[in-house]
């Protein structure tokens, strides 16, 4: 898991992340807004949201190299609040999709990994921490 802890607002922060997929060709498939989900609850809990990522060419070569990684698509990026701070975690799309022992589905991943760390290195500021 690798997670950047960014000094903004959890929003601002997805907007910039949204702009990042937009920008390296990817889309979003599923925005899922946990905070506002629970406030139709009723409840009050700090800024939690997941992006789901991906693109119809990538999901045809995810199910040509190994039909059952499918369930590992779309890709995840989880943003939310934590001690003042939002904290961005994700896992690269070599590390999903290791457990799967395929050689083809690898060579996806390769060509994802650079779009997936453009997308987070485009919410960094000087000074924030990526692990």
């Amino acid at each position: 898991m690798h997670t950047i802890r960014i000094s903004r607002p959890t929003n601002e922060v997805v907007t910039a992340l949204r702009h990042g997929i937009e920008d390296q060709g990817m889309r979003v498939v599923a925005h899922i807004d946990g905070q506002a989900n629970a406030a139709r609850m009723g409840k009050d809990v700090p800024a939690d949201q997941v992006l789901e990522i991906f693109r119809p060419d990538f999901a045809l070569r995810v199910w040509a190299a190994c039909k059952p990684a499918g369930i590992d698509i779309p890709l995840r990026i989880h943003i939310y609040a934590h001690g003042g701070d939002t904290v961005v975690a994700y896992r690269k799309p070599s590390d999903v999709f290791s457990c799967h022992n395929s050689d083809a589905l690898m060579e996806v991943a390769a060509d994802l990994d650079p779009i997936f760390g453009a997308i987070v290195a485009a919410i960094l500021d000087s000074g924030e921490e990526q692990r």
